[in-house]
C-alpha cells in the first residue's frame, strides 16, 4: 500500500496528534506521520514526536513580523517534507491564504463542536450557555474562513445535567481521539 505522507501541526501537548501517531503504527493504516511542527518551541507534543522517531520541528510565530511571514516559513517547511496531507491537531493559529491556498483540499483540522455550530474558541462554554442537549467534535477541511471548510466526519456526545465546560470538554476529547484517526484515514484513501 502506498501510504500518504502526513505532517501534523500542533501548538501544545498534541493529544490528537498522539492519537493519529498511534493509529499510524499499524502498517495497514493508509497514512504515515512524517513530521510534527509547532508554532511554540516549548510545545510538549514535540517531545512525543521525537520519542516516536518522528521529525519534530518548531517555527516560533513570535519571530515573524506578520502572520503571512510566519505562514510562508511554515509552508516552505511543509513543502520541503513532500507531504500529501497536513493535519492540524490543536494548532492555535488563524491561517492566512498563504497556507489555505497552498494546501486547499489537503489540510484538515479537528474542532471541538458539531460544525457549523460554535466556530472559534470556548465551544464547550458556548454550548452549555445555549442549553445544547448534544455537543461533539468535527473534522473538516481547512478553508480561508475559520472553521468553515467542508465537514469530513463528526462525533456526538450528550450534554449531561451538571456539565461544566471542563467535564464536557473531557468527554468530547475522548471522541476526538477516536474520530481524528478515522477521518484522516478517510482522507488518505481518497
Amino acid at each position: 500500500m502506498n501510504r500518504k505522507r502526513v505532517g501534523v501541526l500542533i501548538s501544545g501537548r498534541g493529544s490528537n496528534m498522539a492519537a493519529i501517531v498511534k493509529a499510524a503504527r499499524n502498517p495497514a493504516y493508509p497514512a504515515e506521520i512524517v513530521c510534527v511542527v509547532s508554532n511554540r518551541p516549548d510545545a510538549a507534543g514535540l517531545q512525543f514526536a521525537r520519542d516516536n522517531s518522528i521529525a519534530a520541528h518548531a517555527i516560533d510565530h513570535k519571530q515573524f513580523s506578520s502572520r503571512e511571514e510566519f505562514d510562508s516559513a511554515l509552508n516552505d517547511y511543509l513543502q520541503s517534507q513532500r507531504l500529501d496531507i497536513v493535519a492540524c491537531a490543536g494548532f492555535m493559529r488563524i491561517m492566512s491564504p498563504v497556507l489555505t491556498k497552498a494546501w486547499a483540499g489537503r489540510m484538515i483540522n479537528i474542532h471541538p463542536s458539531l460544525l457549523p455550530l460554535y466556530k472559534g474558541t470556548h465551544t464547550h462554554a458556548r454550548a452549555l450557555a445555549d442549553g445544547a442537549k448534544v455537543h461533539g467534535c468535527s473534522v473538516h477541511y481547512v478553508s480561508a474562513e475559520l472553521d468553515s471548510g467542508p465537514v469530513i466526519a463528526r462525533a456526538e456526545v450528550p450534554v449531561l445535567p451538571g456539565d461544566t465546560p471542563k467535564t464536557l470538554a473531557a468527554r468530547v476529547l475522548v471522541e476526538e481521539h477516536k474520530l481524528y484517526p478515522k477521518a484522516l484515514a478517510m482522507v488518505a484513501l481518497t
